[in-house]
């Protein structure tokens, strides 16, 4: 799946994490605090991600309320997210949908049905 996500976006699974996340957040900014929350990850090795992500031009992090850091996509960020969904999803189905399907008759049976009617 990284390599699949690095190809179409130059986004590592860490950037895309982050991206995703802070862009499905409410008005596509979100806490810092809440996004180590999210992602289970240390105050520390979420800074230095955070860093180099906002070093490439894929973020910014603004003051927010209550002296809150805010994470923000920027719009190169936005892009990039936007090249690597579609690697991601086909990574996901490649990964997980397709064992699933290959141990599931009815489905397998469903797909090449389908398949032939076309």
């Amino acid at each position: 799946m990284a390599r699949e996500i690095l190809a179409a976006s130059n986004l590592s699974v860490p950037d895309f994490s982050i991206l995703s996340r802070a862009r499905e957040s409410g008005a596509g900014r979100m806490p810092q605090h809440d996004l180590a929350v999210i992602l289970d990850w240390q105050r520390a090795r979420l800074s230095r991600q955070l860093s180099r992500m906002a070093d490439r031009g894929l973020l910014v992090r603004e003051d927010g309320r209550a002296g809150r850091r805010l994470v923000v996509p920027t719009d190169a960020g936005r892009e990039a997210l936007e090249a690597a969904r579609p690697a991601h999803a086909r990574a996901v189905r490649r990964v997980l949908l397709a064992p699933a399907e290959a141990h599931d008759p009815a489905t397998a049976s469903a797909r090449i049905h389908s398949s032939a009617a076309t």
